[in-house]
């Protein structure tokens, strides 16, 4: 077969380029290094921002015909991922958290690599609302902001094993990273709060603009994630729900909100092999 040629085949490449770019730098801040070393830093960096480029290209069909938007399961998890990491940038700034960059990067390398090879097939046509974009964008803007609650939470959780342990002081300054345990669960269950307000404007705006109602997979998952993380904010402010008990809550909430849109795209996708 002779491979095609000319502003098509560039225009295929360039995501694909963008993408293994990522994974490399991606792969660089995988390796071990003690904390603070600039090279693996920059290269976390230098993968977040090939990574957006990738998902940019990718999602956005530049170059393809016919024009749309594609945002098949793969983009839908790269972005919440991408999300996550840029919820790391900025408060690396303000917090020192060094020891999650090698878990961040060995997330951040496959799903770029999924997005790339399943794009999807959904678009978004010249008769859709104007609205429809920002219900996405809210939407997967929940879906990272509930993906930092998760990444935190799972540094609380390893937090109180290490107390149990004895391994850390309790209730001292010398937390995980540094970071006072106080502080790093207000700071996990402040995103869980922000990451239900952004979603429960996405599921209101979901309701405007949908012409009907249907009970589909996403509509049911995505409404028993929100009813889920509702219950834990109530139970925290009114049971004071902490520790193990809250974080499986927070769990439960993130996988159930995993099943709605991304989970439902796989299986279209890729198990069905049927398009939007």
């Amino acid at each position: 077969m002779i491979l095609s040629s000319g502003p098509e085949a560039a225009a295929l490449a360039w995501p694909w380029l963008a993408a293994l770019g990522a994974v490399l730098a991606y792969i660089v801040a995988m390796l071990p290094a003690p904390d603070g070393r600039r090279l693996h830093t920059a290269a976390l960096q230098l993968g977040w921002l090939l990574h957006g480029l990738a998902l940019v290209l990718e999602i956005g069909a530049i170059g393809r015909e016919p024009p749309g938007v594609r945002f098949g399961f793969g983009p839908a998890l790269s972005l919440t991922v991408w999300f996550v990491l840029a919820v790391h940038a900025v408060e690396s700034r303000l917090f020192s958290l060094p020891g999650i960059r090698r878990q961040l990067a060995t997330v951040g390398a496959p799903v770029v690599l999924l997005a790339a090879l399943f794009p999807g097939d959904i678009r978004l046509d010249e008769g859709g609302s104007a609205w429809l974009p920002l219900h996405w964008l809210m939407g997967i803007a929940s879906y990272g902001l509930f993906g930092a609650a998760v990444l935190h939470a799972m540094l609380l959780d390893r937090a109180e094993r290490q107390m149990r342990l004895k391994l850390i002081p309790p209730q001292g300054s010398g937390g995980p990273f540094g970071l006072p345990l106080l502080r790093l669960e207000r700071l996990t269950f402040r995103f869980v709060e922000a990451g239900f307000v952004v979603l429960s404007l996405a599921l209101l705006l979901g309701v405007w603009l949908s012409p009907q109602w249907r009970w589909d997979h996403k509509t049911v998952f995505s409404l028993l994630g929100w009813a889920t993380f509702a219950l834990l904010i109530a139970g925290r402010l009114a049971w004071g729900w902490r520790g193990r008990r809250a974080t499986r809550w927070l769990y439960a909430g993130a996988a159930l909100l995993l099943l709605a849109y991304i989970g439902s795209r796989f299986v279209m996708e890729v198990v069905l092999h049927r398009a939007a």
